[in-house]
């Protein structure tokens, strides 16, 4: 079973789309002679919300912990460490999930065997670094922010949304719900976002920093 995973910001980057992802896992498994059951993906995802929470991954651990007599994959392939997550805590977890469950996680980038002492301590040492890369460019993107906000530049680009949709963001928050509950009453009224997906709590604060950052080219 192979697993693709990119967020948001990744998709534009050279090297991690799916597609390149996927072909690499299929080369990976065509060289061991192993078939394919299921490509599954979570696009747009970012590596720091957990295993669990991602459809993708959690239905790729309910194919792979499921009874054996009716298991349809054996081994999780990954293209790179950081597709399963850029958590430490997270990647240990999904370790010993494979562990627990008896499926093996092949991660192409590094070469990493999980079945072997040394390539437990290896996996631990990457799930390290994938957390230091993670927090690294946190750092890198704040100090560049802070740096921009202290040269007096206006950060960020408008989110445009329909009129009717922007106000809809605004009377509703101005309302006194939640975030989250402005999430789902714009779900329930049935508006879209620009690219179909339903609200989310992170959706709606983008597009209310977007409304504060210019109210007129916010409106679309």
């Amino acid at each position: 079973m192979i697993y693709t995973r990119v967020s948001t910001e990744e998709q534009a980057e050279s090297g991690l789309g799916l597609e390149a992802q996927e072909a690499k896992c299929r080369q990976a498994c065509a060289s061991r002679g192993w078939d394919v059951a299921e490509v599954l993906v979570d696009a747009g995802v970012s590596g720091k919300i957990e295993p669990t929470k991602r459809p993708g991954l959690l239905k790729a651990l309910e194919v792979l912990c499921a009874p054996r007599r009716s298991r349809q994959a054996e081994v999780l392939v990954l293209a790179k460490l950081d597709r399963a997550a850029r958590s430490a805590f997270d990647l240990l977890w999904l370790r010993r999930e494979a562990e627990r469950c008896g499926f093996e996680l092949a991660v192409l980038d590094p070469d990493i065997d999980t079945t072997t002492p040394a390539g437990k301590f290896q996996f631990t040492v990457m799930a390290g670094v994938a957390e230091l890369e993670r927090d690294l460019i946190a750092q890198r993107t704040r100090e560049a922010l802070a740096a921009k906000r202290a040269r007096g530049a206006r950060l960020g680009r408008p989110i445009r949304l329909s009129p009717a949709t922007r106000a809809r963001v605004t009377e509703l928050r101005g309302s006194g719900l939640s975030i989250a509950g402005t999430a789902d009453a714009l779900n329930a009224e049935g508006h879209m976002r620009g690219n179909g997906s339903p609200w989310t709590k992170s959706a709606v604060q983008k597009v209310l920093r977007s409304i504060a950052l210019d109210p007129v080219a916010a409106a679309g």
